[in-house]
């Protein structure tokens, strides 16, 4: 069975061909769809077939073969949207068998600024016809590893948040999943993909504290004076409004969902945060 992944150089989709190998996937079964073949020279000298895929301009043909592909949702604000569909047709055009999906917790009913272009994904995708399976994934460990450089230098942790608690995962563990889920063959199922564990955070301050041997407090603020302080960091407006949207639905409980279908899929406990923040220190 061919098994492709977009995005197969960024952080993700690196992450997943890494786990397909690793869990017995012959690599003459795995397509690297990626923007500039040059820059997946590594993917190729491991003998994965790299062809060039663009999300702004897909090319059915580079879809030649494949059984099952992994859509990760871009990055380009104002622009996720239009590129998802265009993959998707380009998907249905070259007769791929079955399309898995990265998308957003509570994606349907969501007030996280990521949730619209995840919501009309997923409904596109639905009204395709083409068999698919849906990862809505939890927030990422590596989503707070700015905050720690700032918690370095202010020894303060600023959240607007309140009482919201983040059910977070480890990008390779959920990476993995992709995996297991992509050599699959089920159809017709939404995952939401959680860590195990939901901290606060004041536990993410604790965290920081054994990370950095400082003390680390948490700071909680309403989303006007965080605005501020970010601002007074230099971060653009837009940045802002998201990062403060966040807290928003963290506040709402909205990323505080335990599931247990993520550790299921991968077959043990999923990563502690302080383990990807140890990695970074």
């Amino acid at each position: 069975m061919t098994l492709a992944v977009t995005g197969a150089t960024g952080h993700l989709g690196g992450l997943v061909i890494d786990h397909l190998l690793d869990r017995g996937t012959p690599a003459a079964e795995v397509v690297a769809l990626v923007r500039d073949p040059a820059k997946a020279s590594d993917l190729a000298a491991r003998g994965v077939d790299v062809r060039g895929f663009d999300y702004d301009r897909p090319d059915p043909s580079a879809l030649t073969g494949v059984d099952s592909m992994l859509l990760v949702s871009g990055t380009a604000v104002g622009q996720r949207l239009p590129q998802h569909t265009a993959v998707v047709d380009a998907a249905v055009e070259a007769g791929v068998g079955r399309l898995v999906y990265t998308s957003a917790p509570r994606a349907d009913a969501s007030i996280n600024p990521v949730a619209p272009d995840h919501k009309a994904t997923e409904e596109y995708l639905g009204a395709s016809g083409l068999p698919h399976v849906i990862l809505r994934n939890g927030w990422y460990h590596e989503n707070f590893l700015a905050d720690l450089d700032a918690a370095a230098h202010t020894g303060q942790v600023l959240t607007a948040a309140g009482d919201g608690r983040v059910a977070s995962a480890s990008r390779s563990d959920l990476a993995e999943a992709a995996a297991v889920v992509l050599a699959g063959e089920e159809t017709g199922r939404t995952y939401t993909l959680t860590g195990d564990v939901a901290w606060s955070f004041e536990d993410l301050a604790g965290d920081f504290s054994a990370v950095l041997e400082r003390e680390v407090t948490a700071v909680q603020v309403a989303p006007e004076e965080k605005s501020a302080a970010l601002a007074g960091a230099g971060l653009d407006s837009g940045l802002i409004g998201f990062l403060v949207a966040v807290d928003d639905a963290i506040a709402a409980g909205e990323l505080a969902d335990r599931t247990g279908e993520l550790a299921a899929l991968i077959g043990h406990p999923t990563a502690p945060i302080a383990e990807t923040l140890r990695s970074r220190a």
